[in-house]
């Protein structure tokens, strides 16, 4: 059980700072800001919860431990269910943070970090540009995640590269789908902002998932051995 609730408590401090940053301090952070935000949530609960968990928190991280053989299907389910409570529990405390603030306006006026393509994008990129960037995006991702802890060689050094790795993604993603990559981080806030956030979250669930199924698979071409830690080593 310790496992899953880290998963809980990773994903909820990675949405609340994230999603937070973007949400409250975005405009005087910028998207770089913002990126390491994302980023360095990811170091800092890899060092605290990586022994207990591997520090997935995200749902295709998880999916592409799960298509390379590094866990078994009950701890997937039971890893994405957790991680997905972990994100909603962190958007409630953003929300709450946001409502305590009038001169914000509410959460509905300042938005919770969501997601969107369209009118909902900085750049107004399309449905199927939307669909590939965040494929990529987190095919980059999970590969990385994949390789860096492959060995105990690069383990020692996972959660800061996984860190630099999100946030890298998120420079570039940010102005064009403000970057999911990440499941569980984008159904929490478009369950709360409802509307158009909602309407379009499906495509930051299956895009991420669509890209970790890629690097799990090549990742398993490359090493066909599948020499490399257990998540719970990571």
């Amino acid at each position: 059980m310790k496992k899953y609730i880290s998963e809980l408590i990773g994903t909820l401090v990675l949405v609340l700072f994230g999603c937070g940053s973007a949400a409250i301090a975005g405009n005087i952070l910028g998207n770089l800001g913002i990126a390491f935000a994302f980023g360095l949530s990811i170091v800092a609960m890899a060092y605290v919860i990586g022994d207990i968990s591997g520090c997935h928190i995200n749902p295709a991280v998880s999916f592409g431990m799960w298509i390379t053989k590094r866990m078994d299907t009950k701890d997937f389910i039971l890893y994405v269910i957790f991680q997905c409570i972990g994100a909603i529990i962190g958007i409630a405390i953003l929300a709450y943070f946001i409502n305590s603030c009038p001169s914000l306006g509410g959460y509905l006026t300042t938005g919770l970090g969501q997601n969107g393509f369209g009118s909902a994008s900085s750049v107004g990129i399309t449905m199927g540009g939307a669909f590939v960037v965040e494929a990529i995006l987190t095919f980059v991702f999970v590969f990385t995640v994949l390789g860096v802890t492959r060995t105990e060689k690069t383990a020692g050094v996972a959660g800061i590269v996984i860190g630099l790795t999100l946030a890298f993604v998120h420079i570039m993603g940010i102005p064009l789908t403000g970057t999911s990559v990440n499941p569980a981080r984008s159904l929490a806030p478009a369950l709360f902002m409802g509307g158009q956030a909602l309407s379009q979250v499906w495509l930051f669930i299956v895009a991420p998932l669509v890209g970790a199924l890629v690097a799990g698979l090549i990742y398993k071409y490359l090493y066909p051995e599948n020499k490399t830690l257990p998540y719970d080593e990571i």
